[in-house]
């Protein structure tokens, strides 16, 4: 990956604003990814979130946790469905290396510490991610990696 993908993390706009529900996307290869999770954020605000708001005001003033807990939702559902409703993979940067660099490997200081969590309910997964948010939003984070690393386990190689 190049660095601008090793850089890239689930950035949304200033709480509490007009824009709080809108990710941050820039130019290059990362905008698909962060479109797609911000499709499923805008459902999760409109049909799925419990408040008396009418459907348009609930995009509008949401909270930073308000703004977690809705990107934590959209990437537990689409980490669910690309496991085909059976499991859910959420992949996280350890400090601790996993996997030792071997001459047809080229280490990149992120894959190689990448533990992998397995979740057989999405609700699980939910929470879990959640509780885990700065990983995908933080700066430096490598949040849009680990997303497209998370994917990938959760539909298996093999599929």
């Amino acid at each position: 990956f190049s660095c601008k993908w090793a850089k890239e993390h689930f950035r949304f706009r200033r709480p509490c604003s007009d824009l709080a529900y809108a990710l941050e996307a820039g130019k290059g290869g990362t905008r698909a990814v962060l479109m797609v999770v911000q499709a499923h954020i805008i459902r999760y605000l409109l049909f799925e979130r419990d408040t008396e708001d009418t459907h348009l005001e609930r995009l509008h003033g949401i909270s930073r946790r308000e703004q977690g807990q809705a990107l934590a939702a959209a990437l537990a559902e689409l980490l669910w469905a690309a496991g085909a409703g059976g499991t859910a993979v959420v992949c996280l940067a350890t400090a601790a290396v996993h996997v030792l660099p071997r001459e047809d490997y080229k280490a990149d200081s992120l894959t190689e510490r990448i533990q992998l969590f397995e979740f057989s309910e999405k609700a699980a997964a939910q929470e879990f991610i959640f509780d885990h948010i700065n990983c995908f939003r933080g700066e430096g984070s490598h949040g849009v990696l680990l997303f497209l690393y998370s994917l990938l386990f959760s539909r298996t190689l093999e599929r």
